[in-house]
């Protein structure tokens, strides 16, 4: 049980951690900024957790503090330095999160060779990159590479399990 609280902790931390980082690029670089800006990164944050996860159970509680974290991280950094920022956003990014665990149920059938997880890992693919030109008039270049990095991880054979 405390190992459990441990990932816990540590995978809220690391939520925080991204969102403070995220919001800091956002104010001193432009284009790091836009990229930790945009859907597809967070994406493929959440894939890695689900991916590297013991079980389903414990994908959705990490990613789910991973998203939780990120945002609560995001805008007090945004509070504390005085920056502008949209409700559609603190709206648009509070529901990912509260979705987030049924996305990492979904993910953690790409494990499974079959069908159902080929459909799933190709049906990620296509919304990140529908992510990318609806919502950011994309792809860009590091969607690209994004979308190469979801590839490898979620058709390749061999899985590494986050205990």
């Amino acid at each position: 049980m405390r190992k459990n609280i441990r990932y816990f902790l540590l995978l809220l931390g690391l939520g925080i951690l991204a969102g403070i980082i995220a919001k800091l690029l956002d104010i001193y670089s432009t284009n790091l900024g836009n990229i930790f800006s945009e859907l597809s990164i967070w994406i493929l944050f959440g894939v890695i957790i689900t991916l590297f996860s013991k079980s389903r159970k414990f994908a959705m509680i990490y990613v789910f503090l991973f998203c939780v974290g990120m945002l609560g991280g995001y805008y007090v950094t945004a509070e504390l330095t005085s920056s502008v920022y949209a409700q559609n956003f603190i709206i648009g990014w509070t529901i990912f999160s509260l979705f987030s665990p049924v996305f990492a149920y979904f993910t953690w059938n790409t494990k499974k060779k079959d069908i159902q997880g080929i459909v799933i890992s190709f049906g990620i693919l296509v919304v990140t990159l529908m992510a990318s030109i609806v919502l950011f008039d994309g792809p860009r270049w590091y969607d690209y590479v994004i979308l190469l990095t979801l590839a490898f991880l979620l058709f390749r054979k061999k899985r590494l399990i986050l205990k």
